[in-house]
């Protein structure tokens, strides 16, 4: 395939998993196997790094407003109820601190594990189960809406999020960084759900709470990558004008895309449920173990 093109593909792919709880990493891992694209090449390891940053960064475009209300109401919130943290930025830090220091700890274990296509495979059908069972005990609190008088759901909005759901949710997205294919979205979702949130106040923490996470990541990868210091390095002095103009066409394909991803799953969760990426989870999980299983043998 054409190098412009397959920078496109791979863009199109960063941008439309990235968010969706399907796993961009494990789609991505997919794609270079298809590719045979060597996961020991720095050059390709790089790209990985910044079409994902291209995709974080249409967050902070897209919550622009969002992000300018709770800066304009910080520490106490709209209604005076709120302190430095259970405000929702801090809660974001809160669970941006808890999922980040374990991580960091477990660099070793997760960077194993990024090439595992077998532990991918289970992670994708472990979370696409648990995602479907979650999104079903909450059905028919979503159907009755913030107004039942009695219902399993009690946070309808990311402003009345508790400090324990916070920690909660950052501890659980800790298993997404630790078994790729879990999903950071579908970690923080689910996690967000058994505490008593709807999908879309579950979803929006998950949003927020993948800027400082995924761009901190990210940022530290690339740091890496460029000072020599990861592993399969590259320096900046290495890229030609033709690796430049293939970073920026998967970068800007990335953001577009993430950005139209974004807007359509907001959209569609607050209608609909989770259940059909669950299935598309343990399907693709299901082929995954299967072409592991081939390599293997």
């Amino acid at each position: 395939m054409n190098d412009y093109l397959l920078s496109v593909v791979l863009g199109i792919i960063e941008g439309l998993t990235e968010f969706l709880p399907v796993s961009s990493t494990a789609h991505l891992r997919i794609a270079e196997a298809l590719f045979h694209i060597s996961l020991g090449d720095g050059y390709w390891k790089m790209y990985t790094i910044v079409i994902q940053l291209g995709a974080i960064l249409c967050l902070p475009v897209y919550f622009r407003e969002r992000i300018a209300k709770f800066l304009s109401t910080f520490p106490g919130g709209e209604e005076g109820d709120r302190t430095l943290l259970t405000h929702p930025l801090g809660l974001t830090v809160v669970a941006f601190v808890v999922t980040a220091i374990p991580a960091f700890l477990l660099t070793k274990i997760i960077g194993k594990n990024l090439e595992n296509l077998t532990v991918m495979g289970c992670s994708l059908v472990v979370g696409g189960v648990v995602m479907w069972i979650v999104d079903a005990m909450n059905a028919k609190a979503e159907a009755a809406g913030p107004t039942a008088p009695v219902t399993r759901i009690h946070t309808w909005k990311m402003e009345a999020m508790s400090l324990g759901q916070a920690i909660w949710i950052g501890a659980c997205q800790i298993l997404s960084a630790v078994f790729p294919g879990t999903s950071r979205s579908m970690s923080t979702i689910a996690a967000g759900q058994l505490a008593g949130m709807s999908r879309a106040s579950a979803l929006e923490f998950s949003f927020f709470l993948s800027m400082p996470t995924m761009v901190v990541a990210t940022c530290y990868d690339l740091l890496k990558s460029l000072t020599g210091k990861g592993e399969n390095p590259i320096g900046v002095s290495q890229i030609d004008s033709h690796g430049w103009v293939l970073l920026a066409i998967g970068f800007v394909v990335s953001f577009i895309v993430a950005y139209a991803s974004v807007a359509w799953f907001m959209a569609w969760v607050r209608k609909r449920g989770f259940v059909p990426f669950a299935a598309y989870r343990i399907i693709v999980g299901a082929l995954v173990l299967v072409y592991a299983s081939k390599l293997a043998g």
